[in-house]
Parts: C-alpha cells; structure tokens; sequence
C-alpha cells in the first residue's frame, strides 16, 4: 500500500493547501510536497523488481483490489511498479518539489488554489506512472488535463485563455481516438479477458487471442488500432507534426507549470508509447519501423530548426523538448536493449534538464521581465550563479559528457545503430546524430546574445542577484542532471530488467 500512501497524501495535501491562508500557501505546499518526495525515495530503496510490469508477475508494490463490474469486465484498483515506472515517479516527485519552490517569487495572487492544483496535478502523474487497470489509468490520465488547464487559463500570460483551450482541445481528442483504439482492442480480446488489467490485456494480445471486430481480421484490427494509439500518445509526446499546442502552452504558462509540462507531462506520451504500442503490439512496430523512425528523425531535426528561429527563450526550449522526443522513438523502434533502454533513460534525463533550462529562464524573466534574446545581454557579470547554471543545462543538452543527456543519447545511438529490427537503421541513426550540431548551434547563440559580451537589458528594471528560493531549485536539478551522467546505474540497472523482456517480443537484439 506505499504507493496508495503517496497518492492519499498528496490529494491530502492539495485540499489542505486550497483552503489555506494565501500567504501561508507556497511554504505548505513545499513541506507537503517533501511527504511523496521522502516516500519515492523510500520506493527506490527498496525496490527489488526483476521483470516487467505488464509481461512478468508480481510487480513492486502492487496493490490489487476488485472494483467495481462494467459490461462483463471487471474494474480493479490495481497498481505496482517497475524499472520504467519507478524512475518516472522519482522524477514526479523532484519536479514537483521544485517546482513549488521556484513559484514563490512569481506567483503572487491566489496562491492557496495555484499550489493545490499543482498537487493534484502530481497526484494524477503519480496514478499514470503507477496504474495496472486501464479504466484506473485512463482516470488518472484525464485528471492530469483539468489542473494543467487551470494553472495555465488563470496564471498564464496575455494569451493564456486560446493556450489552455488549445491545449484541453488538442490533448482531449487525442485521448478519445487512443480509447477508441484501445477499446477496439479489447473487444476483439472477446472472452479471453475478463478484466482490463493491462498485463492481461497484454498477455492476451501476445497468446493470439485476438479473434477480430467489426469484419476486421486480427492484423486489420491490430494495426487500426495500433495507429489511433499511436496518434492518441504522439499529440502529447508531441511529435512533428502533432506539436504546435506546445510552444502556445508554454510561452504562457507560468514557469513552474512549463517546468512540469516538459519534465513530466510530456512523458505521459512516450511512457504510454512504450506501454501500449511497442509492448502490446510489438510486431505492428516492427512492420512499421521505417514510418516510425521517420517520425522519429523529423521531430529531432525539425523541432531544433524550430528552436533555431526563435527569440523567445521559453519557446526555444519548448521547440527543444520536441527535438529530444524524437530520440526518444528512435530509440524505441530500434527494439535493442540499449536502444529501448536508452529511450526510457532518455525520458528521465531530459525531464530533468528541460526542467532546469525553464526554471533559469524564469530566474532570469523574474529579474528582467523579458525573454527575448535582442532585449538583454551581459547577464553573466550580474547573475553569475543564475548564468552559471544555465550554461551548464545547455551543454547538458548538447550532450556534454558526465551530465544525463550525454548518457541517454549515447545510448540510444548506440542501441538504434545496429539495430536488426530497423532497416537503414544506421541512416536514420546519423541522420538523427545531426539534430545535435543545431542544438549546440541554436543554444550556444542564444547563450552568446544574452549571457556575455557588455551588459545591456532594454528594459526600466534594475537587475540584481536572483534570491536564495530562486537559485536552490536549480541547483537541486543541475546535482541530479550530473548524478545521472555520472553514475547512470542509478536509473540504469532498474530499467534494462523491465525492457529486457520487450526486445523479444519486437524481434530485436
């Protein structure tokens, strides 16, 4: 029950803080914020599990309860946790923490209703990362949207009413053609299943129960479905050419809430991606690789020409998430253990870095109250511990060694070369290599124009140091960006035991 425990905590907590003072509000929610930090610690230290949560058995802390029956299919509260989920909810609970501290200086008005979404915001992530039943998960899913529309209609900038719809719209259909797809699955499971327990479901597929729907054989009815989830999951990844909500939704966003859209939400997609697409239907992914791993290279080498363009900081490294996505999949389809390792290793890296990379630059709006790259430079004589680390995250993105980025994607390099599932994987594998020589061109311009060279800012307010609340939250991301990179078997270990027993199903290495 220590995952539940989490859970009931931070739902807790998010009443809690509703009705608290404003001015109490922000130092409430980070000390209730600690209570799921502490417990995920607590999960990692004692985590013992070997296999996969939907192909083994008996995965980490599962909990599993009979619910409630619906159409012949019994509803469980079921949960538990493996090497993929485990470090998702790792990274849930530091992004939170820190998050919630960063927004004591910007946010100043409702603050009681701000720190209680953001809980419930991290409760929903914690059900996605944990649940075993679908209809539990697809709850779970859904509650992450309506907190994420809020924080953004009412805290956002100019245009954050169109960003937020924008963002429900996009997201909300998305979820209704993956139901459908899924759904579709089920049903053509007929009488083989009982429950929608995501490792039966799973067990099932890969049995050759599947009978056929609505005049579709098995294989139709695979592949329809595989390709409705795959839009559903890839309009939250995003991916090229399901990405144009993101950059709206991050622009106006509050910066604590961009820090949690990068870090984690984005990986809701890849996460389910990897759950759904890549382990219940692994042969429609292996028929299918080439289309794939195009989506893959497009979204790497287009999202870092986006971020090439822009002068907005936010938007360059909202373009930037894009770019990282797409190795992400590359690193999926290539159904090699390094490969899918790395893809997953990728998902808890770049969530780290992309969070530290919003929360400077909120640092740095917070003082000069612009984000444009012409409308300021010299930074690094005035905040020189702000600039600091900001250089710092950005080499983190350009892979430098002994930082997480450069592990991750070396991985995924190494695992979507000789890849036998892939073919012309090399190709695409260089082709995505590529997308690194215009991160480093996009980020060390912008680094150039607004860090060094004489100081300048185009605006009325004084600059000065940033205050201690602003600058711990980085420095508490940067520490685990370059344990990562150091010591990538913090994560590493967990995660090659759950995908190992993928790379069969997909015909890989």
């Amino acid at each position: 029950m220590l995952l539940e425990a989490l859970l009931v905590s931070v739902l807790l907590g998010a009443g809690i803080v509703a009705v608290a003072p404003n001015r109490y509000a922000g130092k409430l929610a980070a000390a209730i914020s600690l209570v799921p930090l502490l417990g995920s610690f607590y999960l990692w230290s004692a985590f013992d599990g070997a296999s996969n949560a939907l192909l083994g058995t008996n995965p980490a802390f599962e909990t599993t309860i009979e619910w409630i029956s619906l159409a012949g299919y019994q509803l469980q509260w079921h949960v538990g946790l493996d090497g993929v989920s485990l470090p998702l909810v790792i990274l849930t609970t530091i992004l939170t923490t820190t998050a919630i501290v960063s927004a004591w200086t910007p946010i100043d008005e409702r603050q009681s209703q701000f720190y209680a979404l953001v809980l419930l915001l991290e409760a929903g992530l914690l059900g996605v990362f944990g649940a075993l039943d679908f209809f539990l998960w697809f709850v779970f899913w859904e509650v992450v949207l309506v907190p994420m529309y809020f924080l953004i209609a009412i805290w956002g900038g100019p245009r954050r009413k169109y960003a937020a719809i924008k963002f429900f719209v996009y997201t909300n259909v998305a979820s209704l053609v993956m139901f459908i797809g899924f759904i579709a699955l089920v049903f053509g499971l007929g009488d083989s299943i009982t429950t929608l327990g995501l490792p039966e479901i799973t067990q099932a597929l890969q049995a050759g129960e599947l009978t056929g729907l609505a005049g579709l054989g098995p294989g139709a009815l695979k592949g329809a479905a595989f390709i409705a989830m795959f839009a559903g999951f890839a309009v939250k990844v995003p991916m090229v050419p399901f990405h144009t909500w993101l950059p709206d939704a991050h622009v106006e966003a509050p910066t604590p809430v961009s820090v949690l859209l990068a870090g984690v939400l984005l990986k809701m997609g890849t996460y389910a991606l990897l759950r759904f697409n890549f382990t219940m239907l692994p042969d429609v992914a292996k028929a299918n690789a080439e289309i794939i791993a195009i989506f893959a290279v497009v979204s790497v080498i287009y999202g870092a020409l986006l971020a090439l363009a822009q002068r907005d900081l936010k938007r360059i490294v909202a373009y930037s998430s894009i770019s990282s996505m797409g190795y992400v999949l590359l690193g999926l389809i290539a159904y090699t253990a390094h490969g899918v390792g790395g893809a997953t290793f990728q998902m808890v890296s770049h969530g780290f870095i992309s969070g530290l990379m919003f929360m400077t630059v909120g640092v740095i709006y917070n003082q000069t109250h612009t984000r444009m790259v012409g409308d300021m430079s010299g930074l690094a004589d005035r905040m020189p511990v702000t600039v600091g680390i900001f250089v710092a995250a950005a080499f983190g993105y350009m892979g430098l060694p002994l930082m997480s980025g450069f592990a991750a994607e070396v991985l995924i390099f190494l695992g979507a070369f000789p890849s036998t599932v892939l073919p012309g994987a090399p190709i695409f594998t260089a082709l995505a290599m590529f997308g690194i020589v215009i991160v480093a061109g996009y980020l060390l311009l912008a680094m150039q124009r607004t860090l060094f060279g004489p100081f300048d800012l185009e605006t009325d307010y004084e600059l000065g140091r940033a205050p201690v609340q602003d600058v711990a939250p980085l420095v508490v991301l940067l520490a685990c960006v370059i344990a990562l990179g150091v010591a990538p078997d913090l994560f590493y270990g967990m995660i090659q035991d759950a995908v190992s027993p993928i790379l069969a199903l997909g015909g890989g290495a």
